[in-house]
C-alpha cells in the first residue's frame, strides 16, 4: 500500500528533500553558479537511489540539465517527466518567519524556497516512481528531465530538446508545476495563455522643459502614452489592434459550461484583492476573461519626476512596460508584430515611439481526452476522493509549448500547488497532506496509463 511505504519512509524521504532545499539555486542570481551545480549533481544521486537505471548531468547553454530514465520494455509506453531545480530569490528576507533555505516543519506544512515551486513538487514525482519500481509495478518506461532556468524563462531548454530529441522521445510529458482549486477541490489544468510583452518608449523634446514656459506648446511624452494605451482597449474590453483575434480560439460551449460549474464566489474574490468592481471583455464570466480569453495590461509605466515634493516639469521621455496574455492558437510572435505596428500607426508627429519586443512565448491546451489525461483523473480521484476539475489557467508556461513544438508531444499538468503555498513570496510552504496525497495520485497515474 502506498500510504503504508510513505508512513514508513518519511522521515528519510523528508531528509532528501529537505537536502535540496537547503541548497540556493537561484538561477536569477549569477553568484549562485556554484549552487545550481551542487542542486543538479544533488538530483542526479537522488534518481539514482529512487531507481533509475542512469542519472546524468548534461551541459546545456546555460545551468546543467539533469536526465535519467527507467527503461523496462522498449517497446513499451514512455513517461517523460519534466521539473525544474531552480527557485525564485526569497528577498524580501525580513518578510520570511524562518530562513527561506533552512526547511522548518511547523503546523504541518514544510515551509522553505522551493518547498512547491519545484522542488516540493519534483519530489513528489520522483517518490512515487521510487515506489513503484521498488515494489515491481512500472510496467512502461520513465525519464526524467530537470532544467535550472525555468525561473528565468527556460533559455537554454528549446536547443537542448532539439539536440537531444532522440534521448527524450515519450509518448507524453507529465508535469508538475501548476495548481489546484483548492485541497478539498482537485482540479487538472488543461490549458494555459501565451504571452507577448513589449517595452514602449516615447521620446519628445530633447530635454526636460519648464512646464510653465513650455506647456501647452509642446507634447508631453506622459500624455501622449497614456492616450496611445488608453486606445488598445475598447469601452467593451476588446483590444483594438488590428487582426488580434484573427486566431482566437473560442471555447466550445460544453467547456464554457464546465467553467460555470466550477465553485466561485465573485464577492470573496473581490474582497480578497480589494476592490468593488471587476471589469474585462464583455460577454464573458470572470473566469473565462482570465482564463481562455486573451487581455491587454499595462505592467509598469514611468517618465518624468517621481521625487519627493514638487517639480514643473514636462519631461522629455516617457516609458511603459506592456504585455498580452495570449490564447492557444495566437502566435506570439505575429501577435508581437501587430501590436508594434498598432501603436507605431497612432503615435502622433509631436513624439518619436520606439516599441521594444521583450519576451513571448505560447498558449497550451491539453484534449481531455488523452489516455494520459484520463489516466491522471483516475489518479486525483483516487488520491483526494473526487474527480478533477479541468480548468483553464490565465498564466503562461511557455516551456510547455516548446515541448510540443520541438518534441510533438502532449504535455499533462498534473499541479498540487494551492494559492496559500505562497510560491514566488516570502513564507513560501507545502502542507505535508498535500506532499502524501501527490505521491499516491502519480501512482496511480502510472498504475492506470500503463
Amino acid at each position: 500500500m502506498i500510504k503504508t511505504y510513505i508512513s514508513e519512509n518519511e522521515p528519510r524521504m523528508l531528509n532528501e528533500l529537505f537536502s535540496l532545499i537547503r541548497i540556493p539555486s537561484i538561477s536569477a542570481k549569477p553568484e549562485h553558479h556554484d549552487d545550481m551545480l551542487a542542486c543538479a549533481e544533488r538530483w542526479r544521486q537522488l534518481l539514482l537511489k529512487a531507481g533509475a537505471d542512469e542519472a546524468l548531468v548534461m551541459s546545456s547553454q546555460g545551468n546543467p540539465m539533469v536526465f535519467a530514465q527507467k527503461i523496462v520494455n522498449p517497446e513499451a509506453k514512455t513517461v517523460l517527466v519534466y521539473a525544474h531545480y531552480d527557485v525564485m530569490p526569497a528577498e524580501p528576507l525580513e518578510l520570511w518567519k524562518s530562513d527561506p533555505f533552512e526547511p522548518q516543519l511547523r503546523d504541518g506544512h514544510i515551509w522553505a524556497r522551493g518547498a512547491d515551486d519545484d522542488k516540493g513538487q519534483s519530489f513528489i514525482q520522483v517518490k512515487a516512481f521510487e515506489y513503484l519500481v521498488r515494489n515491481g509495478l512500472l510496467t512502461h518506461n520513465v525519464k526524467f528531465i530537470f532544467e535550472g532556468e525555468e525561473e528565468i524563462g527556460s533559455p537554454s531548454l528549446e536547443a537542448f530538446c532539439r539536440e537531444h530529441r532522440e534521448l527524450l522521445r515519450a509518448d507524453v510529458i507529465l508535469v508538475s508545476d501548476t495548481s489546484m482549486l483548492g485541497a478539498d477541490l482537485p482540479s487538472l489544468t488543461t490549458g494555459l495563455r501565451g504571452l507577448a510583452y513589449w517595452e514602449i518608449e516615447v521620446t519628445g523634446p530633447n530635454r526636460d522643459l519648464h512646464s510653465g514656459h513650455f506647456g501647452g506648446a509642446v507634447a508631453n511624452p506622459i500624455n501622449v502614452l497614456c492616450q496611445m494605451l488608453a486606445r488598445v482597449v475598447d469601452a467593451d474590453g476588446r483590444i483594438t489592434v488590428p487582426s488580434f483575434y484573427d486566431d482566437v480560439e473560442e471555447v466550445p460551449q460544453a467547456e464554457r459550461d464546465m467553467i460555470a460549474r466550477i465553485p466561485f464566489d465573485e464577492e470573496k474574490y473581490k474582497a480578497a484583492i480589494g476592490v468593488k468592481e471587476l471589469s474585462g471583455e464583455k460577454g464573458y464570466s470572470t473566469l473565462e476573461r482570465n482564463s481562455c480569453r486573451p487581455s491587454f495590461d499595462v505592467c509598469g509605466i514611468w517618465g518624468g519626476y517621481t521625487g519627493e515634493g514638487s517639480k514643473t516639469v514636462l519631461p522629455s521621455k516617457a516609458c511603459a512596460k506592456v504585455s498580452c496574455r495570449l490564447v492557444p492558437h495566437q502566435d506570439h510572435h505575429k501577435i508581437s508584430q501587430l501590436f508594434a505596428d498598432y501603436i507605431l500607426s497612432i503615435a502622433p508627429a509631436t513624439v518619436q515611439v520606439k516599441v521594444t519586443p521583450m519576451h513571448g512565448g505560447q498558449g497550451y491546451v491539453c484534449p481531455i481526452a488523452l489516455p494520459a489525461y484520463r489516466a491522471a483523473e483516475k489518479g486525483f480521484e483516487k488520491a483526494f476522493g473526487r474527480k478533477p476539475l479541468a480548468v483553464r489557467r490565465g498564466g503562461s508556461i511557455p516551456i510547455i509549448a516548446t515541448f510540443e513544438q520541438t518534441l510533438g508531444i502532449k504535455t499533462v499538468l498534473m499541479g498540487f500547488g494551492l494559492e496559500s503555498n505562497a510560491i514566488h513570496s516570502p513564507n513560501e510552504n507545502i502542507p505535508l497532506d498535500i506532499l502524501r496525497k501527490g505521491i499516491e495520485a502519480v501512482v496511480e497515474f502510472h498504475l492506470n496509463y500503463s
